[in-house]
């Protein structure tokens, strides 16, 4: 005698549970709402105050950003910010570019460069603070070992002093962020039309020039993005910040989101800790505009 088989039951047929995905995904909106965009608009409201260790709710205008633009803190804060923007950007763009242009030659072993390129990316910022603390501390850094090499007047104490300790951001900043542009320049690059490649080689046209006067240029959306992504880093650097220099000496490497810390836990000012959240917040936004731009082009 043959079992008959059971009928397959399909998603309808299932008792139900009394979970409803819509539900769950209305209240996931409504929290990042609530605690997102409520505290960007708390944040707003408070630049406006006169708080100080507590919030206040007395309305002083836009009194907190004209002390925020008079205190000379800020401003060498947003000068570090230009710095640290100018050449990090420019030397990761340079060095991922010209590591990009390398691997589209097919070198040997390119997955395993590849993966040494991009192996900085994969630190966390505080990491690589920490790593490149160690490589230019006088005492136990490159110096250290030079010297112990016979290389006795050898120095390298950017640490250690104000008007050079900004460039140790810089190259920390460029040794991490040059594998990103690595990779997305080299997909730019694996993405060129092979009759491109096909009409340099009939004209014979040396191959530094076509690559600064043909496929570069038409990579410019692709060098755009690269960009807007540096530009990111550096705004959210704060944790290179604290792991490499702790701002120091004095002030000397702070950034506009250390100073807002600093003002909001240890100086007990909120309101105008608030006022550098709401003026990095309008930097930030400014970087989303472009960057919108480039992808709705790209896309079209």
């Amino acid at each position: 005698m043959t079992r008959s088989k059971a009928p397959a039951r399909g998603l309808s047929d299932m008792p139900e549970s009394g979970f409803r995905p819509d539900l769950v995904a209305i209240g996931f909106f409504l929290v990042v709402a609530l605690v997102f965009y409520g505290s960007l608009l708390w944040t707003g409201y408070l630049s406006l105050t006169n708080s100080r260790l507590i919030p206040s709710y007395e309305i002083v205008g836009f009194d907190q950003f004209a002390r925020l633009v008079a205190t000379p803190r800020w401003r060498t804060a947003c000068v570090n910010l230009v710095i640290l923007g100018a050449f990090g950007i420019a030397g990761s763009l340079a060095l991922g570019t010209l590591l990009a242009i390398l691997l589209d030659r097919d070198v040997r072993a390119e997955g395993l460069l590849r993966s040494i390129f991009l192996h900085p990316l994969a630190l966390s910022l505080v990491i690589t603070g920490l790593a490149w603390r160690w490589l230019l501390d006088p005492v136990t850094g490159i110096q250290s070992v030079l010297r112990g090499l016979g290389w006795s007047s050898f120095h390298l104490d950017w640490l250690a002093d104000p008007d050079t300790a900004i460039y140790a951001l810089v190259v920390a900043s460029i040794w991490r962020s040059s594998g990103l542009v690595m990779i997305i320049m080299l997909a730019g690059l694996r993405g060129v039309d092979t009759d491109i490649w096909k009409a340099i080689r009939l004209e014979g046209i040396p191959l530094w020039r076509a690559y600064a006067q043909i496929v570069l240029p038409s990579l410019k959306l692709t060098i755009a993005s690269c960009i807007i992504l540096l530009m990111a880093d550096v705004v959210r650097s704060y944790d290179l910040v604290i792991a490499l220099t702790k701002g120091g000496p004095g002030f000397s490497t702070d950034l506009p989101a250390k100073f807002a810390v600093d003002h909001f836990f240890g100086r007990a000012n909120i309101g105008l800790a608030s006022a550098a959240s709401v003026v990095i917040l309008g930097f930030v936004a400014s970087l989303l505009v472009p960057y919108l731009l480039i992808q709705r082009k790209g896309r079209a």
